[in-house]
């Protein structure tokens, strides 16, 4: 079951990253570290994906830029989250709505439904547990393997 959602995982980021050309790690990772960390931040509002790092013994060891071609997009709410990807070449939905709590440095998502593939993956497990890094308008969330390794971050920016 795990395995299925860890490929079902790394297939959809290397379908988004596939075009796309290796952006720098020394500058994408170091210019967060300029702002200053926002425990108290606030993850209401609407966030766009920008990008991806992958880590390698927990240190970004690559990164990429959101392909132009897809967007997906992360709703925030007092209590409600909603995800949706926007895939032009592929007639296949993504989406998936739930509840989601964060208490600083870690941010779960438990889903209530989504598109026909998100289904099925929600039937296995509805529930996503998250590193969190959170700045004033952008963050992190990190997905971490059993023994609480970085695997890789989907980076987002505020929109609004």
């Amino acid at each position: 079951m795990k395995a299925k959602i860890l490929i079902l995982s790394m297939l959809l980021l290397l379908a988004l990253s596939c075009k796309n050309e290796a952006n720098s790690t020394e500058e994408t990772h170091s210019s967060s570290k300029a702002e200053p960390k926002d425990k108290l931040g606030d993850l209401k509002g609407t966030w766009e994906l920008t990008g991806f790092y992958n880590y390698k013994d927990n240190v970004v060891v690559d990164s990429f830029k959101m392909n132009p071609d897809f967007r997906q997009l992360k709703m925030y709410t007092d209590t409600k989250v909603m995800w949706c990807k926007h895939r032009p070449a592929d007639s296949s939905e993504w989406f998936g709505y739930g509840t989601y709590k964060y208490d600083g440095d870690q941010l779960t998502e438990v889903l209530d439904f989504g598109s026909a593939v998100m289904n099925e993956v929600i039937e296995e497990k509805k529930q996503f547990i998250f590193e969190l890094d959170l700045y004033p308008n952008k963050f992190q969330q990190i997905e971490l393997d059993d023994e609480g390794n970085r695997i890789y971050s989907e980076n987002y920016v505020r929109v609004e």
